[in-house]
């Protein structure tokens, strides 16, 4: 099953449950999958939308809510900083498992090799690699200074 059938399985399993939480944040991947849908379609590229970039959409809205949790934190606004972050829970449920930080070491290593990369030059070869590989496994935020570091 790909994810657009996972989502869709379960909006439709939450309206039976009239889980309104759960109901409005899948509702919510369900748009944002539409509208790169659409936006897909104005380039004329093929506008299918692929599990690929679902896990982007996902990965970038989980990326989206983490920042709104923290602020709302800041603020003391601790209320709506729990409602972020049980909407990150159930997004997170349509992701890949996060790779820990050996895992991620050694793909980092894995990519460098098969790239041969000897600089920072060659970073964006490595991402590359990473991305395509690992969409929606790892943070790139937080590989991109690794690879660097690896690099440099």
């Amino acid at each position: 099953m790909d994810m657009r059938e996972r989502v869709s399985t379960a909006l439709k399993e939450a309206m039976k449950a009239k889980d309104a939480d759960r109901l409005s944040t899948l509702r919510l991947i369900n748009a944002a999958i539409k509208d790169r849908e659409i936006a897909a379609r104005g380039t004329g590229d093929d506008d299918t939308v692929t599990d690929d970039d679902v896990l982007g959409i996902l990965g970038k809205m989980v990326k989206q809510r983490q920042e709104s949790a923290r602020a709302y934190e800041e603020g003391g606004r601790l209320e709506l900083a729990e409602k972020e972050q049980s909407e990150i829970g159930i997004i997170e449920e349509f992701l890949p498992r996060q790779l820990d930080e050996g895992e991620t070491a050694a793909a980092i290593d894995a990519a460098i090799a098969k790239v041969e990369a000897q600089s920072v030059r060659d970073m964006g070869k490595v991402m590359g690699i990473l991305k395509k590989k690992y969409t929606g496994q790892m943070d790139f935020g937080r590989v991109g200074p690794m690879v660097k570091d690896r690099l440099g």
